[in-house]
């Protein structure tokens, strides 16, 4: 693939509102909080993006505000004893990416009992009153996208067949991208074979991939796949299938090994999300909560998220 076509594979999504507040008087930096960044699993973005962007930040407001990084591994139940640990050590403000989008709700509750606000990180916590802010991408643009894109690269056809492979449905975020895509793409193709996928998962997606091919007589003109992890899966079962030509795959994240199947005609597309603008807006939130700052409406510009029994005020 030439440079010119990578491109237009990687497309790319900004939070709507730059970092704002974090404001000090007199311009220099303001001593003293402690902040928790609790995130949820090993994906390799968070050691070398989320973190040293969310740390850098909050350096350069507050000369010795101490950020008290920790990863859950996967493991919900770890992450509540993170979330306790951090309010027992005196954590002004957590900024979490919830391991499980329900059950972190109670740590939101437990940090509301200290008086602790809690900014939900990349995955909106549900069902929960007390949450104070989230801080994430507009998923439902992110779906439109990727639909887009992959109309864009089956033009021609009347009709295409389409498999679509999402992510786990019980994950807010997915449905989000879920519903998105088929406003995209009803109507326009016929959706031949559609999954959601158990925790997201490439070896799901690779079954589930294989399956379909088994039903469709390996004839399809494309593969709306919700991220990366997924997409993986799915390359690997079209690659396992031998056809002679793959069809477009869409994906999401712009994971490195991504970006190294649409180089090699893999993939035909990503979706690029800013890290350092999540993060360094996540950090500049938390600063303001810790230290009773106003936060600035343009930071939301009056935009929520329904967690179900709230609407968050959010980021996106």
């Amino acid at each position: 693939m030439n440079l010119s076509k990578f491109a237009v594979a990687l497309l790319l999504m900004g939070l709507g509102a730059a970092a704002c507040g974090g404001g000090t008087a007199g311009g220099d930096v303001t001593p003293g909080k402690k902040i928790a960044f609790l995130l949820p699993d090993a994906a390799p973005r968070y050691e070398t993006q989320d973190v040293p962007h969310f740390q850098a930040k909050v350096r350069s407001m507050c000369s010795d505000c101490q950020v008290v990084y920790r990863n859950a591994g996967g493991d919900a139940a770890v992450q509540r004893q993170q979330a306790d640990a951090a309010l027992a050590a005196g954590a002004n403000v957590i900024v979490l990416d919830a391991v499980d989008t329900n059950a972190a709700s109670v740590i939101v509750a437990a940090a509301a009992k200290r008086h602790i606000p809690v900014i939900a990180y990349d995955r909106l916590i549900r069902n929960s009153p007390e949450l104070a802010y989230y801080v994430w991408f507009d998923d439902a643009t992110v779906g439109a996208l990727q639909a887009s894109a992959l109309l864009n690269a089956m033009k021609g056809g009347a009709k295409p067949t389409v498999v679509m492979i999402h992510g786990d449905q019980t994950d807010l975020q997915a449905r989000i991208l879920k519903t998105a895509a088929h406003l995209a793409l009803d109507g326009k193709v016929t959706i031949a074979k559609e999954f959601d996928t158990p925790a997201g998962s490439a070896g799901g997606a690779q079954a589930e991939m294989a399956l379909a091919l088994s039903a469709l007589n390996n004839k399809l003109d494309g593969v709306y796949a919700a991220n990366d992890e997924v997409a993986s899966g799915a390359v690997i079962a079209l690659k396992a299938a031998k056809l002679k030509t793959l069809p477009p795959v869409t994906g999401g994240d712009a994971e490195l090994t991504a970006v190294q199947r649409i180089l090699s005609g893999e993939q035909y597309m990503t979706v690029y999300r800013p890290v350092r603008q999540e993060a360094e807006a996540a950090a500049t939130l938390a600063y303001d909560l810790a230290f009773g700052v106003k936060v600035p409406f343009e930071l939301t510009a009056g935009k929520a998220a329904d967690n179900g029994v709230q609407a968050v005020p959010a980021v996106l």
